[in-house]
């Protein structure tokens, strides 16, 4: 397929309406969760909540009165979607287990060392069904990828990552773990891995990012994290094959330099992007990581919006605050907040809000963003306290 060369603002409207994120929504309900999955192949989990976990937050701003117990359901009770490892700890389809075999082998080392403790986890299970860490006592400390742990909690994680183990239920952050053969098919546990050399694995993990964000450019980027054994040389030969099998397109966007790809299962969305018009602009909260957001580098080429997530950071080197989300309007990100953490009985409210330089704040802007920061609420269970910030 010949190049295809966009404006800044129609690549921007495609990567909005590929997400979702653009004029009225496409995504409802708890099939419309199972849609916008399939469309990326993993959202990011991140266990803190200020006003709901990572995942909440990105399917909030794509799914039509969308609830939390419809994630909650498809993971725990229909078992059509898993926690596991993609990029960081994420949530997939359950069907494609059989494509994370080679992560799940390169975890087995911890296992094959300390039998005992895995025969004894085991066991317990079986017999007593799905434990957390704190119902075992095996208090003794090994060492751990962040420092010494319990062996309960170190042969638990370990385990999961092999997939002897999968995510039962969570009771907050808490995890308890079950057998994956008593809640996944036998079938899908007895599937061989669909790529057969580590230059297919490479290859199909690069496309499947390329779908999690939409457009991707062949360059560093966090975007590739977790993919297993990926430098330079095999992402550059994962982009050559993935040319010449016609399976990703070269777009070349006007102002930036590289090249860019989106996978050519995706055109149909490309083109469908580009014809459609709005009478009224639609307001976004976005996600901390959300997928959109994978790439930095790339949204600020693409939206001048320079966004650095600053949990981790001390409180004196923060530029912004410590929970900051962004606030997309129309194809812009015209600005940023800190919410207040949520607290039972208490309404939803800005603790901190920028504006982004140049963003000529507009009655119509206002509204729509009004009207957000209402939805938001009301996935919150509570009500906006408005406040003299959002002026």
């Amino acid at each position: 397929m010949a190049i295809i060369n966009l404006s800044k603002q129609q690549a921007r409207k495609f990567l909005l309406v590929y997400h979702g994120l653009y004029h009225t929504y496409e995504f409802s309900g708890k099939e419309g969760i199972m849609s916008y999955i399939r469309r990326v192949g993993c959202i990011q989990f991140d266990p803190l909540n200020v006003v709901g976990k990572n995942p909440e937050l990105v399917l909030q701003s794509r799914i039509e009165s969308f609830d939390r117990s419809m994630l909650y359901q498809l993971l725990y009770s229909e078992r059509k979607l898993l926690d596991y490892w993609d990029k960081n700890m994420s949530i997939f389809q359950v069907s494609d287990w059989p494509y994370f075999l080679r992560y799940r082998k390169s975890h087995q080392a911890w296992c094959d060392k300390n039998p005992n403790a895995v025969s004894q986890v085991l066991a317990e299970i079986y017999n007593k069904g799905a434990l957390c860490s704190g119902d075992l006592d095996y208090d003794e400390k090994v060492d751990w990828s962040w420092g010494p742990t319990r062996l309960s909690r170190a042969a638990l994680e370990a385990m999961f990552h092999a997939g002897q183990l999968i995510i039962h239920h969570k009771t907050d952050t808490r995890k308890f773990y079950d057998l994956s053969e008593r809640k996944l098919p036998k079938e899908l546990l007895a599937a061989p891995d669909p790529n057969l050399s580590d230059e297919d694995y490479i290859c199909w993990h690069i496309l499947r990012r390329i779908g999690s964000v939409g457009l991707l450019w062949n360059r560093p980027s966090d975007a590739w994290l977790g993919i297993i054994g990926l430098k330079s040389l095999q992402r550059e030969k994962a982009f050559e094959r993935l040319i010449q099998e016609n399976k990703i397109v070269e777009l070349r966007v006007e102002g930036i330099k590289h090249p860019l790809y989106t996978r050519s299962s995706d055109i149909d969305i490309l083109k469908k992007s580009l014809s459609v018009s709005i009478s009224n602009e639609r307001s976004s909260i976005l996600a901390p990581l959300d997928n959109l957001l994978w790439d930095r580098n790339l949204i600020f080429e693409l939206f001048g919006f320079e966004y650095r997530w600053e949990v981790y950071k001390p409180k004196t080197q923060r530029k912004f605050g410590y929970y900051v989300l962004p606030v997309l309007y129309g194809d812009r990100i015209v600005a940023r907040f800190e919410p207040e953490k949520l607290k039972k009985g208490s309404s939803f409210t800005a603790k901190n809000w920028w504006w982004e330089n140049n963003t000529v704040v507009s009655t119509q802007m206002k509204h729509s963003i009004f009207e957000c920061l209402n939805g938001f609420a009301e996935y919150l269970g509570t009500d906006f306290q408005k406040n003299n910030l959002i002026l």
